[in-house]
C-alpha cells in the first residue's frame, strides 16, 4: 500500500481532508473509529511521552518508534508526522524522513523555526533565515521517495509571512502551512500567493487561528486541516473530572452502565489493533 500516494489522492479531492491529532496508541485507537487520517502532533507527543511542553524536547528515535507502532495497528490510516525543525541538523532531518518513510508514514511537516522552538500558536517564535531553511527543505525533498512533505513557516510579521509562503510554494514541497494564521482574510492572502500549491490549515483550541468548519475551509481553498490537540485536551478534561468525582465519592467507583466505559468496552477497542484482526477497508468519513 503506497501511503504517501493515498494521502496525495485525498489532498487532490475537492473537499478538505481532516487529520486528527493523536498523542498515544489509545487516543489513536479512538480517532481511528471516526476519521481516516491522523496527525502525529508534536504538542501531544511531547506531553504524552515526556510530560513536557512542545519546545524542542522530542528525540527523533522516539517519534519514529511511535509511528512504527501506529502503522502496524492502523494500516489504512493517513499518518502525517510533525518533525518540528527536523531535529536541528539538516542531515538528521533527512535521516528521520527516510526512517519515517520506511516505516510507513504518509507525510511530514518541516518548519522554519530556530531553537529554542515554540508551539506554532504561542508567542516568542523565531525563524531561520529563509535561505537556510530552503537549503534544509531542499535536502529533505531530495532524500524522500514519495513521502508528502509539508513546508511550514512560523513567520509572524505580515510581509514576511507572504514572502516566505511564496518562496515555499516555488519549491517541490507538496503542501504549504503558515502556522498561527490569525484570520480568514489571511488565509485568503496566503492562498493568493501560493498559486495552485495545496494549503494546510492548523487549528488548536485556545490558539491564534479562527475556529472554522471543514465546509468553510473548503470554500477558502484549504486542502488539509490538522486538529493538533482535540484528543489531548479532551483527555485532560475527562481524566481530571473523573478523578475529582472519585475523590468526592471517597474512592467508590461509579456504577457501570450503558453510557460508561468499562473493561469490556476498552478491550473491544484495543483488540481491533491486533494486526491479524484487521478487516476490510472502511468507507471514508
Amino acid at each position: 500500500m503506497n501511503h504517501p500516494q493515498r494521502l496525495k489522492d485525498a489532498i487532490a479531492e475537492d473537499s478538505t481532508t481532516p487529520l486528527i491529532g493523536v498523542f498515544d496508541m489509545f487516543s489513536a485507537s479512538l480517532a481511528a473509529q471516526h476519521y481516516d487520517g491522523m496527525f502525529i502532533s508534536g504538542f501531544g507527543f511531547a506531553a504524552s511521552h515526556y510530560g513536557l511542553p512542545d519546545i524542542g524536547f522530542i528525540a527523533w528515535p522516539d517519534i519514529v518508534a511511535f509511528v512504527q507502532r501506529l502503522r502496524l495497528a492502523f494500516p489504512r490510516q493517513h499518518l502525517l508526522v510533525d518533525i518540528d525543525d527536523g531535529y536541528v541538523d539538516p542531515e538528521t532531518a533527512c535521516h528521520v524522513v527516510q526512517q519515517l518513510e520506511a516505516c510507513g508514514a504518509s507525510g511530514v511537516i518541516l518548519e522554519d523555526q530556530k531553537r529554542p522552538r515554540r508551539c506554532g500558536h504561542v508567542d516568542g517564535k523565531q525563524v531561520l533565515p529563509l535561505e537556510e531553511y530552503l537549503e534544509k527543505l531542499d535536502l529533505v525533498l531530495q532524500s524522500r521517495r514519495d513521502l508528502v512533505v509539508v513546508a511550514r513557516t512560523d513567520a509572524t510579521e505580515e510581509p514576511e509571512i507572504l514572502r516566505r509562503a511564496e518562496a515555499l510554494a516555488a519549491t517541490d514541497a507538496d503542501v504549504i502551512l503558515v502556522d498561527g494564521v490569525r484570520s480568514v482574510e489571511w488565509i485568503r492572502k496566503v492562498r493568493g500567493v501560493i498559486g495552485d500549491k495545496p494549503l494546510l490549515f492548523n487549528q488548536i483550541a485556545g490558539g491564534k487561528s479562527p475556529r472554522l468548519s471543514l465546509p468553510e475551509l473548503s470554500e477558502l481553498g484549504v486542502d488539509i486541516a490538522i486538529y493538533s490537540t482535540p484528543c489531548l485536551f479532551a483527555a485532560h478534561s475527562a481524566i481530571d473530572k473523573a478523578l475529582l468525582e472519585l475523590k468526592a465519592a471517597e474512592g467508590r467507583l461509579p456504577e457501570h452502565g450503558p453510557e460508561t466505559i468499562g473493561v469490556a468496552e476498552s478491550l473491544g477497542l484495543l483488540e481491533r489493533n491486533i494486526s491479524r484482526h484487521h478487516g476490510p477497508v472502511r468507507a471514508g468519513h
